[in-house]
Parts: structure tokens; sequence; C-alpha cells
């Protein structure tokens, strides 16, 4: 049999890879590279494959971990009730528990034609920016709308009207590669209906937000800011059109102005208060940090109803249950890639990165010494980001700006543990708002900084595409 170099070599004369002269040319898998979380890399490739605390972390600490999970599995109830230690749903709420948005600790969709609820898709509001806002903006980041606040939310308890229904439509866009081929992506034309408190400013902004995936959220935290800064700085040298910047977001503990690495925008600053606002702004529940329920001042009925405050103004998710969630969310572990060693995965991997998408993708880190879990110190980790932001055209804009933040901004994506989306969460629905239907529409949806790397897939022979979505897959 062939040794691999030369079987490569086989493979990229076959696809008419004249790449794999131009580009970094990996001929076998790197070191470690499997392991994309490290230490904290599970090897289960399952519908419970993002459903598992990190491999390194001790029999004596997953007691911790398991409590979490049940708190982010179960269901809120609304107040009063018997059940203390869940109580205090709503008044207006998304859903009932955050294991409905994120699938299995995976990724949300849509909402089908026929559903009652958006649930694993939400949108948020504002309205344009004004000077007299500036303190709104400089700690929410967004102004938001005055009768239905930052985010629709459509559900709600007895007695309290939902703010409406979102139903999502779509128009088609054509795409040609230049093989001729063609493909026909969607772009999703968002409707909001039934609105309960009369209607909405007539500037409102939307943006429709599917839930990410869970893994690997305490290793991106333990990544050292100085890390994500270097990406920024690399980017601007190399003097490329990709122009990566950290968002500055506001920490609600410290009360400053500090780096955002957490959620579509990198609008939050860390696990703890992405972990809070969810809580708050999904399921209607007050946390210390945050302890008020979401209601506008036009929503009197919301403001009245019944919460789940403790009699001397405890909030309904307790320190210690929000505490338990972090520990929880911080060590969801990264599956293991499959595939590393093959043929054409290798060779996809050379036209990833022929394609410039390493550019934003940045492929590893090694985690701080001073992580918040010992488990995810000093962990060579291949998350494939660079938790930056990048404008990524008009085609994928919300108009919606957050903190620093444009309308054509978004965060780069983790790329590990995408070729399990379908295993873990039953659908292939990727981008911000889930218009992509598979991995490719999510490719050629990219525009702006990235226009120069779609450009270079639409050259791609269909054999090339294939080896291009057998790397992603592996991942």
């Amino acid at each position: 049999m062939p040794s691999l170099p030369l079987r490569l070599s086989a493979l990229c004369l076959a696809l008419g890879l004249s790449a794999c002269d131009d580009a970094p040319r990996f001929t076998k898998a790197e070191p470690g590279e499997a392991r994309s979380g490290g230490a904290a890399t599970v090897r289960k490739s399952d519908q419970n494959a993002f459903s598992l605390p990190s491999a390194n972390l001790p029999p004596s600490r997953r007691v911790d971990f398991s409590v979490g999970n049940s708190f982010f599995r179960s269901p809120w109830v609304i107040a009063p009730s018997t059940t203390t230690a869940r109580d205090g749903l709503g008044p207006l709420f998304n859903t009932n528990a955050c294991q409905n948005c994120h699938i299995k600790d995976g990724r949300g969709h849509p909402p089908t034609p026929d559903a009652a609820n958006a649930v694993s898709m939400l949108v948020r509001l504002s309205i344009p920016d004004a000077p007299a806002y500036a303190k709104v903006i400089e700690q929410v980041g967004v102004v938001p709308e005055p009768v239905y606040g930052g985010q629709f939310q459509d559900m709600a308890v007895p007695g309290v009207a939902p703010e409406g229904k979102v139903r999502v439509d779509y128009t088609p866009v054509p795409v040609r590669f230049k093989d001729g081929t063609e493909v026909e992506l969607r772009k999703p034309v968002l409707q909001i209906t039934q609105l309960g408190y009369g209607p909405m400013h007539p500037d409102t902004r939307f943006s429709a937000r599917v839930a990410p995936p869970m893994i690997g959220l305490g290793l991106l935290e333990a990544i050292p800011e100085e890390a994500i800064l270097a990406n920024a700085t690399a980017q601007a040298k190399e003097n490329n059109g990709v122009n990566g910047r950290p968002n500055r977001v506001w920490d609600d503990a410290q009360q400053k102005t500090v780096m955002g690495r957490f959620g579509w925008k990198a609008g939050q600053p860390n696990l703890n208060q992405q972990n809070v606002h969810a809580f708050s702004g999904d399921m209607g529940l007050t946390t210390s940090l945050r302890p008020f329920d979401d209601c506008t001042d036009a929503q009197t009925a919301c403001k009245q109803a019944p919460n789940g405050n403790g009699p001397d103004g405890e909030p309904e998710v307790s320190d210690n249950i929000l505490r338990l969630v972090l520990f929880y969310s911080r060590n969801l572990a990264v599956p293991a890639r499959r595939g590393v060693n093959d043929a054409q995965v290798l060779a996809g991997k050379n036209l990833f990165f022929q394609a410039g998408c390493q550019s934003c993708h940045t492929p590893k880190y090694t985690t701080a010494a001073n992580a918040a879990e010992p488990e995810l110190a000093n962990q060579v980790i291949r998350p494939y980001s660079d938790l930056l932001l990048h404008d990524m055209g008009e085609g994928l804009a919300d108009n919606r700006t957050e903190f620093q933040a444009s309308g054509r901004d978004w965060r780069t994506p983790p790329l590990w543990g995408i070729g399990l989306t379908q295993a873990v969460s039953g659908h292939t629905q990727f981008l911000h708002d889930g218009r992509a239907r598979n991995l490719l529409e999510a490719v050629l949806w990219h525009g702006g900084e990235a226009k120069a790397a779609q450009q270079q897939v639409l050259s791609f022979n269909a054999e090339q595409r294939a080896a291009l979505l057998a790397f992603l897959n592996s991942l």
C-alpha cells in the first residue's frame, strides 16, 4: 500500500488541487489534532456527544456537573408553586428550560411553518442609537424597543399576553459554481404577528438568533485575552481584507467595559453573565446579578404578576443554582475529531487553508494557566475561531448594532463539533439564524471580509467541494 504522503499527492492530482503546492501542505494529522479540547476531550460521536463532562474532570467534581445538568434540563414552573427551587417562570418568556433551546446541548433551529412557538430561535429587538441613550448603549449595547424591550418573547404565563408570534418564510437565492453547478440558498424573511402590546417603534431592528452549541465554552473562556487580541494584530498586518476586531461590552459584575467573547456578536464578556441574561430574557427568571423581571413599563400585567422571589427578596435563581449551571456550562466537553488522517480530510484541510478560512477560524490556542477550572488550564485546544467580529457582508447583515458590533458584524463561531450537528440536534441548519441547510450553504453565505474565501470555494470542482466538506465534518 502507498504511504500516506503518496496517497495524498495522488488525491491532489486526482482532484486537481494545484493549491496542494501553494497552501500549507498537510500530509498527516498534527500531533494531538484529534483532541480538539486537549485533555478535556471526550471520545463519543452519537446523539449524546455534546452532553458529557470534561474527560479530565475527576469523579469528586462530577456531582456538581450532574446537579448543574439537572437545572439546565428540567423545566421551570410558574409561581407560586410548591416547587420553590424551580418556580418563577416568566411572566414573559421564550421557553421553560435551557435544554429546549440548546437541544441535547447542541444547536437550535428556526421554527417550522406549523410551530406554535419559535422556542430555540429568539428575536432581538432595538431601535437606532441616539446620543440621548448614551448610558443605555454603554451598559446594554443597544437601545431596546420601548414597548417590547430587547428580546421578543412569544410565550407568557396565564393572565399575561405574550408579545406575539414569530414565523420565518424564505426567498430563494441562486449561486453558481465555476463548473456550472447551481445551488439555491434561502434568505429568511422574518414575520412578527399578533402583537400583544400595540405597534412597535417604526424603526425597530430585528435579529433572529438560533441557540449555539454548548460544548467547550469553558475552554473558550480560558483563552487568554492577549491571544485573541493577537489575532486582530496579525490580521491587520496581513492586509488582505480580513480585519477582525474585539467587541467591548459591559460587565455587570465589575461595572465596567471589557472585551466580549460570547454570543453571536460577542456581546457577553463571560459565561456567568451569558447565563444570567439567558435566565432573564429567555425564561423571565431573576438572579442576584439581574434581580428584575424582563418587563417594560408598558407591560403592566407582566409587572404585576406573581414571582418566585423568596420572602427576603432572594432571586428566583439562587446563587447556588447559578453556580451549578455555570460549572455545568464550563465543563461540557468537546468531542474528539474523526478521520484526521484520512486522505480526503487532509486534502480538504489544505483547501480550507488555500481559501484563507483559517484567517478568521483560527485553529489553535493554549488556555491560560489560571483558568476558572483547573481541568481547563494549560490545554492545547482547536476551536477554529478567532472570537473576533468581522464584517460578513450585506447578505448576512441584520442591520442591528450591539456595543461596538455593526449591523454587518458577526463573531467568528467555533467550528469544533460541527460535523456532529446531525447526530446531536437532528438537523444541519447553520449560521446565526439557521438559514443554511448544510455546511456548503453556510460557506456560500460568507461575504464582506470573507468574500475572497467564498470566491475560492466557488472555484472548486465537485471533488474539491467534497474534500472540503469531509474536513469540516471531521471537526
